[in-house]
């Protein structure tokens, strides 16, 4: 069975190091069995890959690729405090939406991340999930994600 980070690979995708807080926070902690991130921006490289609302200057597909990215550091945060070989489920995701006024496709945004964790998770992947919408994002980030995983024992 293909690891989680050959499931990545395969995708074209790589689990790169964490990104750096960009406040007063870690990006993961373990607690017993589980594994809870920080929210991840949709951050490249060091970079924040674009500013903005969802449904005003970004559009719900490139939120959905910005949700993607998030995801995609979140297991980055998951792998820096723990093997991503120990994870037995992703237990849940929330994401928020950096909404313009009259936007309601959160869930669609959300989709991004989600489909990215199935995809690398197989059926470990499989999560219970929220997806919201605030009025404005650190940094005017269109999109965060944060996740909770078990370890195996």
């Amino acid at each position: 069975m293909p690891t989680v980070e050959e499931r990545l690979a395969a995708m074209g995708l790589t689990v790169h190091e964490v990104a750096a807080p960009v406040a007063a926070y870690v990006p993961a902690v373990v607690t017993g069995r589980y594994v809870y991130t920080s929210g991840q921006l949709p951050f490249v490289d060091g970079r924040l890959v674009a500013t903005g609302k969802v449904g005003a200057e970004v559009t719900p597909e490139q939120g959905a690729e910005l949700a993607a990215i998030c995801a995609l550091n979140a297991i980055a945060a998951v792998k820096s405090v723990a093997l991503l070989e120990s994870v037995t489920r992703v237990v849940k995701v929330t994401g928020f939406v950096a909404s313009a006024p009259d936007f309601t496709g959160q869930p669609g945004v959300i989709n991004g991340a989600s489909n990215l964790i199935l995809e690398a998770f197989g059926d470990f992947g499989a999560h219970a999930r929220s997806a919201v919408g605030v009025a404005a994002l650190p940094l005017d980030a269109p999109v965060e994600v944060e996740m909770i995983v078990e370890l195996a024992e």
